[in-house]
């Protein structure tokens, strides 16, 4: 009885057919980088039309980052393959791609010549999922401003810059707007405040949401002066916006402190300014005779 076609891979015509039909990459290279033939896969992750087209490139002219050839042909040298190599192919119209590769040497018996016989698995999709929920882990979901992981995302790259500013702002009389109103009036609350913060940073700033009711604004290698003018610009601006109203404190980097010790020291000047505000409150409450007993006069 006759089995027909295409059962067995050491058919050619059914390995041809194999191959140009995957949806990942296949690809033989040299020594030197030159790309000897690809599969059509292989061609739209490099983003080319044609062998011909693919073969005036060398792998190492399609890699974001050249010296991840180099670590590969060192594993290929001691190893004689590697598996699921990751790599970010940059092609010639500048998208880029994230990609598995896995090869294995294979020396030409006749010519004593080393090839490389690989498969290349596009994970670009996934690596764009994979940033877009790590992205959304940073961020709070109410007002749309990163959360306290953010800061310590932050913190492992401090090391680039000398200096920072931080304001921490803090909204007057939250607790009334949930008792008083509800907590939907509260959340409308403190999402007008982040957006009136968000506009006021720039694109390097970055707004926090602390937690409840407490934001901060973390800028990078600002100056002191800056800080302060931009602490200054915010307290006067929010009530001409119709912004909640809040109390504020900014502190600048002293030396080689910590980025939570610079929040420290804007929290302490927060508290410093409800402290006087609340007692020039007072004051202005007493009755006269009061301020005349305070003063001598009986």
């Amino acid at each position: 009885m006759t089995q027909g076609r295409f059962r067995s891979l050491e058919d050619p015509e059914t390995l041809r057919l194999f191959i140009q039909n995957l949806r990942e990459g296949i690809y033989i290279t040299n020594d030197a980088g030159e790309i000897l033939d690809a599969n059509p896969a292989c061609l739209e992750i490099f983003g080319v039309s044609t062998v011909d087209d693919l073969r005036t490139l060398r792998a190492q002219d399609l890699l974001a980052d050249p010296a991840q050839r180099a670590q590969e042909a060192e594993l290929l040298a001691r190893e004689g393959e590697v598996r699921e190599f990751e790599l970010v192919i940059r092609r010639p119209d500048g998208e880029e791609r994230t990609v598995l590769d896995s090869c294995h040497a294979v020396r030409d018996a006749e010519t004593g010549q080393v090839l490389y016989h690989g498969i290349l698995i596009d994970i670009s999709g996934r690596k764009q999922l994979e940033s877009r929920f790590h992205e959304a882990s940073l961020r709070d979901p109410l007002t749309g401003c990163y959360n306290r992981r953010f800061l310590l995302e932050v913190e492992k790259r401090l090391a680039s810059f000398e200096t920072w500013g931080t304001i921490v702002v803090d909204v007057d009389n939250f607790k009334e707007y949930n008792d008083d109103f509800g907590h939907q009036k509260g959340d409308e609350v403190l999402m007008k405040v982040s957006r009136f913060l968000q506009q006021n940073a720039r694109s390097e700033d970055a707004v926090v949401r602390m937690g409840g009711d407490e934001f901060l604004l973390l800028l990078l290698g600002a100056s002191a002066r800056y800080v302060a003018e931009v602490g200054q610009r915010l307290r006067l601006t929010a009530a001409e916006r119709g912004v909640p109203s809040f109390s504020l404190g900014w502190a600048n980097r002293h030396g080689a402190e910590s980025l939570e010790r610079t929040i420290d020291h804007a929290d302490r000047e927060l508290l410093q300014i409800r402290l006087f505000e609340r007692r020039s409150r007072q004051k202005r409450l007493r009755t006269p005779r009061q301020r005349l007993v305070e003063g001598g006069v009986h």
